[in-house]
């Protein structure tokens, strides 16, 4: 969860000559399955894309990511930029120690979306709860479920007839022939 202070604000209004205070609050963000899927609904398209988003979708995603009660929506539109980066790299964050050994054929990958995600969660029987969680912790989680479910890596062709010469070998010593 990540922890954001929003400073509070005062303006000035020129047609009554005063100026005004409007109050700071604390955001509880949370990158999950749940405000992802929220956010896809809304905007119907995938949020986990190579595409940038727009600065109203990061903003809606903030909001969506927001676990505290009570938020004045117009907080979300004078979050600082440096803010919003924080948020940002909250989200890149891996949030696990597992890694992975990258694959260098990326190239075909389906397009992910909440559903799909909700889809791999059923498969693998993870409970439903885990769509709190940090949503790189989540998918590093199905993806480790994912390998260790799969079949043994396929061999070789060169260790496929390495084995078949040696049980060829083999035949042709009990059986003493020579071919």
């Amino acid at each position: 969860m990540l922890t954001i202070e929003v400073p509070e604000v005062e303006l000035f209004d020129e047609e009554t000559e005063e100026f005004s205070t409007l109050p700071g609050c604390t955001l509880l963000l949370e990158h999950s399955l749940i405000s992802l899927s929220k956010w896809e609904s809304i905007w119907c398209k995938p949020f986990l894309s190579k595409v940038d988003k727009t600065t109203p979708e990061t903003l809606d995603y903030i909001k969506h990511m927001t676990v505290s009660r009570g938020i004045d929506p117009e907080v979300y539109t004078r979050l600082p930029d440096e803010v919003v980066q924080q948020v940002k790299d909250y989200i890149a964050a891996p949030m696990t120690a597992t890694t992975f050994v990258e694959s260098k054929s990326s190239a075909g990958r389906e397009i992910v979306t909440a559903e799909i995600i909700y889809y791999w969660m059923f498969s693998f029987n993870i409970p439903i709860e885990l769509e709190k969680w940090h949503l790189n912790r989540l998918l590093t989680l199905i993806r480790v479920c994912n390998i260790k479910n799969s079949n043994p890596k396929k061999q070789g062709m060169r260790e496929t007839l390495t084995q078949y010469r040696d049980i060829n070998a083999q035949r042709r010593a009990a059986l003493g022939t020579k071919g």
